[in-house]
């Protein structure tokens, strides 16, 4: 029997790359996003289906995932793909990009949780995949708005892990470093930025989109049953530690 998987922020790079593995493996893909005409356009492409919302509207939210389960079926996972990149010094930050960043990152996991977990805790199956970043885990310079937010997810990716684990839900978080994608495309764009990244890796390269929806299915899957309140980082070792700088002569 097919699953129904929902992917919040489902219109964007790693969302739609999460769809297009969702769809592969037999379940279907169901996208949620703000930019309705954009949404609709991937759906489309790929095979998905589209309901149009904004995850930072807590009705709104709970009006879809009610449309959905009445017209589509019974979620049986939800991947909350929706962040921001925000990399400037403290000093230079705004109350209002301070506000922004957490919104779009904490609160928006906040919503699409609040307006999920009750249903499927009657169902008393279903997992749930959200996405920190390498930043939480070592101090990277400028993060400090970015670091903050995601910190706050995976905090409530632990504490719901333990909360609702009698109801059969689990929860868990990916927490990549620079992933190819079009949010990040101002950074790997430049090919001065990309190298000057590349050599922070261990493993050499920035991520691809590929790398991390392979982590998401594995968290959507059968495999990961005994797996939840974890934060695996797909980052290339960059959140292990940074490779020497290389010598000349």
């Amino acid at each position: 029997m097919s699953k129904i998987i929902l992917i919040t922020g489902g219109s964007g790079g790693i969302g739609s790359e999460v769809a297009r593995r969702v769809i592969a493996n037999g379940d279907r893909a169901v996208l949620v996003a703000r930019d309705k005409e954009r949404l609709e356009g991937v759906a489309e492409a790929i095979g998905a289906i589209a309901y149009p919302g904004d995850v930072l509207d807590l009705p709104i939210m709970t009006e879809v995932v009610q449309r959905i389960e009445a017209e589509v079926g019974e979620i049986d996972g939800v991947v909350h793909a929706v962040g921001s990149i925000v990399i400037r010094p403290l000093h230079a930050l705004t109350i209002e990009d301070w506000r922004a960043t957490l919104e779009i990152n904490a609160t928006s996991a906040f919503v699409v949780l609040k307006s999920t977990v009750t249903t499927m805790m009657r169902r008393r199956r279903g997992s749930f995949v959200f996405f920190s970043s390498v930043a939480t885990s070592m101090g990277l310079a400028n993060h400090e708005a970015i670091a903050s937010a995601k910190s706050a997810v995976e905090g409530l990716v632990k504490t719901a892990a333990i909360s609702y684990a009698r109801y059969g839900l689990r929860f868990n978080a990916v927490a990549p470093a620079l992933t190819r994608t079009d949010l990040s495309k101002n950074i790997w764009s430049n090919e001065t930025v990309l190298n000057a990244s590349v050599a922070m890796h261990p493993l050499g390269r920035i991520g691809e989109v590929g790398d991390i929806g392979a982590a998401v299915m594995y968290f959507l899957s059968a495999d990961s049953a005994w797996t939840t309140g974890q934060i695996l980082g797909v980052d290339g070792g960059l959140g292990t530690g940074m490779p020497p700088p290389k010598l000349g002569g």
